[in-house]
């Protein structure tokens, strides 16, 4: 769709808005990868969990359990869940007890 053909705005009811398109979940293979990054955090670990295949609400919901149960900081970013802590192998226990096939990815 060209940007020619948007209407913006009209005399008759002023600004007009558009549907905005809904993010689904990313399909995955049905694994959930637990991977350390630093880069960008100034030296500071995180881990970062992919591949949940969960929507918005029940993935906001793991992580705030996560985040609970490790005791540290976390947020939801692109269907990932970033978790601040050096621990992956809390999170994977912790994932496994919630019936997650798990994998802890990189170095």
């Amino acid at each position: 769709m060209s940007n020619d053909n948007v209407l913006v705005f009209s005399t008759d009811s002023g600004r007009i808005s558009q549907p905005k398109a809904v993010k689904q979940a990313p399909k995955g293979d049905g694994v959930v990868r637990l991977k350390r990054e630093t880069k960008g955090r100034k030296g500071k670990g995180v881990v970062i969990i992919e591949g949940l295949g969960l929507e918005d609400k029940a993935l906001k919901d793991l992580c705030k359990t996560l985040k609970k149960q490790c005791g540290c900081g976390g947020t939801v970013k692109d269907f990932n869940i970033e978790i601040q802590t050096d621990d992956r192998e809390k999170l994977k226990a912790l994932l496994e007890k919630q019936k997650f096939l798990v994998k802890i990815a990189g170095g």
